[in-house]
Parts: C-alpha cells; structure tokens; sequence
C-alpha cells in the first residue's frame, strides 16, 4: 500500500507521519501527501494553464520549441524523449521550465540552468507557471524535511544543498493511447526518475502505474488538491541505498491526462556521493548524463 500523508503533520514532527514517509521512502519508494501550501485552486489554475497551452497549434508551439535551445526548457513535442532504450519514444508532449536565475550569472551558461523559454500565449501563462514553480518549490523541500527526519537524521540536514536547486517543473499532456500504439509505445515508458524527489501533481485522470516489488503494477491516482511523491535515482546512491527508486511508467488509457511533476534536484556541484565514499558524484553531472540519454535532441551518435 502507498502511505497517504498529512504534510502538515509531517512538518511538524507527528511521529505517525514521520513512520509512513520511513516506509514510502525506504519501502514503498512513493507516497501520496495532502494539506500543502498548495490549494486545489492553485494546481487546476496550473493545469488549465498547461492544457490551453497544449492544445494551440503545432506551428505555434513550435515557437518555443527545446530542440531549438539545445537544453530542456520549452515544448517538448511527441516523440523527443525516450526513457527505455526498448521502448519506442514516448508519445506525450510535454513543457519544461526551471529555475530563473539573474541575467549575467554564471549558472546560466549550464544547460540545467539554461533561460526560460515562454510562449506568447495563453496570456499569462508564464505569471501562473512561474508562480506554481515558486511555490512547489516550498511544498517540496518541506517534504524532504521529512524525507530527511524518517531517516533520522536534523531535518535540515539537506538544505544547504538546494541553494539553488536544479529543480525542473514539468507539464505533460497524455492523449488518448493512439490506435496505432503496441507493446512497445507509452505516453511514459518504464523508468525511475534521475533526481531526488518528484512532487506530482494530477488533473485526477487515471494512467499512472507504479511497478510492486514482487512484478506487477499498482494504479496510483491523487486528485486535484494532493500530491504523489516518488524518490529518484540520485536520492537512492546518495544515501547509500537506504531510499528506493521505485520504477513506474504511463501507458496511456481511453482519457487524456495532464500531470505537473517537479523534479526536485539539488544544486549543480552538490555531491551526492553516499556518506563516507571515497568518490566524488556531482549532481549537475548525473542529471546532465541522464538527460542526454533521454532527450532525443541531445542523443549523440
């Protein structure tokens, strides 16, 4: 079962909340959290920012286009990531912007920092997007805290590394799974995500499946005003393991489906090595090493 955790009784320390995020984090690797600084209201002004944006033309969208960029930030369309090398590329579309970041800083000549790129429209699709970014941010570090207390370590123990988070907003739109799709075609192939931990956000549309430990796969769902929660790959080697990154994947049903993750990473020259190991693992090189395997545009030959 994947624990459903009050995130204000977790902010403060409820032993019970405490002992269902020990068992999300090292058993389950998801949980679902409610009772956030984000209201229902908030998240549906974002989905409906996301769904409006996904439905303008092709040709408009493709102002933004991040194939262009030579970076993850803008409109990523159909088939431009591949998450599993077996599977066929993924047939969502999706957005990606991060964190803003003062003209003229160094950072900004980092991919995983590179400028936002924003459409024209819908009208004032960056002001709302912008926001909820701002915003997640918050709810997500929170939720680390206690990520960070259920392991029983300081709560703070990870702050220092999040001054200026590699932190990813995403919108993803899941059509209906295509007629022409077959075994090897998802709106989201099978796959464990390359960070810390995913804050996601759904429009409460079913499709996403988290894979049991003993084979098969479990549909999670939140609806609008929750969030699932799931640890990513970083999150697992730099505590040596003892949080999980539990695969997961969309295959794509009979609804169209919009859903906002924030993968929440630490900044670029973190080391997330595990404790006491004699190697040195930045985190800005792992989340580029991945990208690079994932995004088609950055594949290289």
């Amino acid at each position: 079962m994947i624990p459903r955790i009050d995130a204000a009784a977790l902010a403060q320390g409820d032993p019970a909340a405490l002992d269902a995020m020990r068992i999300a984090a090292t058993d389950v690797g998801f949980a679902s959290v409610y009772n956030t600084a984000l209201s229902a209201e908030d998240i549906q002004q974002s989905i409906d920012m996301y769904r409006a944006f996904f439905t303008l033309p092709d040709a408009e969208k493709a102002a933004v286009d991040m194939t262009k960029t030579g970076a993850n930030r803008g409109w990523g369309a159909p088939a431009t990531e591949q998450v599993d090398p077996d599977a066929n590329p993924d047939f969502k579309q999706y957005f990606d912007c991060g964190l803003t970041l003062p003209d003229g800083h160094p950072l900004t000549e980092m991919s995983v920092y590179a400028p936002n790129q924003w459409p024209s429209r819908p009208i004032g699709f960056s002001d709302v997007i912008s926001s909820y970014y701002e915003a997640s941010l918050s709810v997500a570090m929170d939720v680390l805290r206690g990520v960070s207390q259920a392991l029983g370590r300081p709560k703070d123990s990870f702050d220092a590394a999040f001054e200026t988070p590699m932190a990813l907003l995403r919108g993803n739109f899941y059509p209906t799974r295509p007629d022409w799709a077959g075994d090897k075609d998802f709106g989201i192939a099978t796959h464990t995500d390359y960070g810390c931990l995913t804050l996601l956000a759904t429009d409460g549309a079913p499709g996403l499946e988290v894979r049991k430990r003993g084979g098969g796969w479990i549909p999670v769902q939140a609806p609008v005003g929750e969030f699932v929660i799931n640890f990513g790959e970083m999150l697992q080697f730099w505590t040596a393991g003892e949080v999980v990154a539990t695969p997961h994947r969309v295959q794509g049903g009979k609804s169209e489906r919009i859903s906002i993750p924030l993968f929440f990473n630490p900044s670029h020259d973190t080391n997330v090595a595990p404790p006491g190991a004699d190697q040195v693992i930045s985190a800005g090189d792992h989340l580029s090493r991945r990208f690079e395997e994932t995004y088609v545009h950055l594949q290289t030959v």
